[in-house]
């Protein structure tokens, strides 16, 4: 199997779309010979910034002299960027053999299931020490939901997938919480919603696993994140991480697609912020990151499953223009749609796009050399904009 005949054969498996249970990956796992097994493991699970702590921790445990691997979701460019060995992503090759390892011995599978178990054949076949592993949707009956992690971490939890894990917090919680492992521990942040610190003390409680909630940490959504990282790498190593590893991993890891300042004259930022908690963090440390640099423009497209007033609310007061388009996902909302809410909820002159590359290509045109323009909204916007080879190639996660 080529590199391109295996993401074919993953983006095939679209079709099956999302299943719940975990019984089809119990089956898969056992015919790969329990890979999942062969490695240590620290399971991320939560609304926002989970790839952010999964990359922080990794980057830290590597440092620390540990071969460690990881697994996020979803990618930009290319399936393969969601499997790390080193921090850096598996080789063409590499990731082919995986996912014709699955085909052999599975052909009965969706697409993320298919996807998490070449990830832990190839990070147990590159015999990681620590594998640092991002849940896809909610936890329970997760795909990655298969790994005895020693510790857990709850990013945060918010609104979102309120069809498949239940309309209030305590539902999603108890969802995403279903992860922590009998006396393991369970990292949660300062600021978790009290509903869900409720839901976190019981689960701890029931499955004496340790509770332990990260320092209150000051400034950007990203510092929060690697906050968490910080102290569940600790918990992990069972000690206080080395702070020479800890300022290496601070200054030299970034995060595609996350607050990535990707170009300048005019400054141009992607960030995949997917919801209102999302968007919140992102209008938080924005001016930090434009400067006085104005006109401001957003570039924006939103799922049809997420809270687009709320996201619009957060971030359109902070912009001088905004632009509408349309990711390739096919639950994206059209920009007309997205265009008559903003104008409801008063926000700054707009216009359509449909093309998300069209649609950067004006806003750079309106923003100028001195302005700055933001893409936002979806990390499927993103993907559409650093990907080369064109919408068709989408992840459907």
């Amino acid at each position: 199997m080529t590199f391109r005949e295996a993401e074919d054969h993953l983006l095939g498996l679209e079709l099956f779309g999302m299943q719940f249970g975990l019984d089809r990956m119990h089956r898969l796992m056992t015919a790969l010979g329990l890979p999942q097994r062969r490695f240590a493991s620290i399971h991320v699970v939560g609304s926002n910034g989970k790839s952010s702590t999964v990359r922080f921790i990794a980057a830290i445990l590597q440092r620390e002299g540990l071969r460690t691997g990881s697994y996020t979701s979803p990618h930009l460019a290319s399936f393969r960027e969601r499997i790390e060995v080193g921090e850096q992503p598996v080789s063409e090759e590499r990731f082919a053999a995986a996912v014709e390892r699955t085909v052999d011995v599975v052909d009965d599978t969706t697409q993320f299931e298919a996807m998490t178990a070449a990830a832990y054949h190839e990070l147990a076949a590159r015999e990681v020490e620590a594998a640092v592993i991002e849940a896809g949707l909610g936890g329970r009956y997760d795909a990655t939901n298969v790994i005895p992690s020693k510790v857990a971490v709850l990013t945060g939890v918010g609104l979102e997938h309120t069809r498949w894990l239940g309309p209030t917090i305590t539902d999603i919680a108890q969802e995403k919480l279903a992860v922590v492992n009998d006396h393991s521990t369970l990292v949660i942040p300062s600021d978790l919603h009290p509903d869900a610190l409720e839901v976190a003390r019981s689960v701890a409680s029931e499955r004496h696993a340790r509770l332990v909630t990260g320092p209150v940490s000051d400034g950007s959504f990203q510092r929060r994140n690697f906050t968490l990282a910080y102290v569940a790498a600790g918990e992990f190593l069972e000690r206080t991480p080395d702070p020479a590893a800890v300022e290496s991993a601070v200054r030299e890891t970034r995060i595609p697609g996350r607050l990535d300042v990707v170009g300048e004259r005019p400054l141009v930022v992607h960030d995949g912020a997917h919801n209102p908690a999302g968007a919140e963090a992102l209008a938080a440390v924005l001016p930090e990151v434009v400067g006085d640099r104005r006109p401001l423009v957003v570039v924006v497209s939103v799922l049809d499953d997420k809270d687009a007033a709320g996201m619009l609310g957060a971030l359109l007061p902070l912009f001088d223009h905004a632009v509408f388009t349309r990711c390739a996902n096919p639950r994206a909302l059209s920009p007309a749609t997205l265009e008559t809410l903003a104008a409801k909820l008063g926000g700054p002159p707009s216009e359509t796009v449909g093309e998300p590359r069209a649609a950067m290509e004006r806003a750079r045109e309106i923003a100028g050399p001195d302005g700055a323009v933001v893409a936002t909204g979806s990390i499927y916007l993103i993907a559409d904009l650093v990907r080369g080879e064109g919408p068709e190639r989408a992840s459907s996660l």
